[in-house]
């Protein structure tokens, strides 16, 4: 799964990276844990742009939003033939903007927090799935990673990982024609996977209250 990323970005670099006209102000973020605001990438049908949603997805249809913190992840390898996710896998994809994401490795003394960025590229996206709810006055835009099987690397850390599309995989994932979702899921799963690095960190970024640098400090 994916439970916790980092946004460590300025505008410029954002804004170059994927393709944007405008800047959109977003903070850096050391610990981004669900149902918090995400930098969201989208493609409106003439040029790319860029918003926050909030992780964890609401189901248009949904009738209680709350469900919206057990929504955070979508299994890729059964995403089309979920209710939740199968509309959305054809027709509202979207990129989730990060620079590395923290995984939680079983040991004999416990979880030890790890930092997983890819070599080479400092800015990538998480492929994501994004709805829109409405009840009455309220409105909440949402969404959710895409994870599937742990890659040679991170099976060492854990069993399953977030979709990290390369870069030349991203325009495709964005593109507004509808395809079937079963296409999507094997494009996604067809994709290679970017070299990747990880280093141990402190149970510091364990709690979500905290948002600083300590949360990526390396313990060696």
């Amino acid at each position: 799964m994916c439970g916790r990323f980092t946004f460590i970005a300025n505008p410029d670099e954002v804004m170059q990276e994927f393709d944007l006209s405008e800047p959109l102000d977003f903070p850096i973020r050391y610990n981004i844990a669900p149902t918090q605001d995400v930098f969201v990438v989208i493609h409106d049908g003439e040029q790319n742009r860029a918003g926050t949603m909030k992780w964890g997805l609401v189901p248009s249809w949904s009738k209680d939003p709350a469900i919206g913190s057990k929504m955070i992840n979508a299994r890729v390898e059964t995403a089309d033939q979920k209710p939740s996710f199968k509309r959305l896998m054809e027709r509202r994809r979207c990129l989730i903007v990060a620079d590395s994401f923290y995984e939680w490795k079983k040991g004999k003394d416990g979880k030890q927090p790890m930092r997983i960025s890819l070599e080479g590229r400092k800015l990538f996206a998480f492929a994501g799935l994004w709805d829109r709810w409405k009840q009455g006055d309220e409105e909440r835009v949402t969404c959710t990673i895409l994870t599937k099987e742990a890659n040679e690397f991170m099976s060492s850390i854990h069993n399953r990982m977030p979709v990290i599309l390369p870069k030349d995989a991203e325009e495709a994932w964005l593109a507004r024609d509808i395809k079937k979702a079963s296409d999507m899921k094997d494009f996604i799963l067809q994709l290679p996977d970017d070299d990747m690095t990880a280093y141990e960190i402190s149970s510091h970024v364990n709690n979500p209250r905290y948002d600083d640098e300590h949360c990526i400090a390396s313990l060696i």
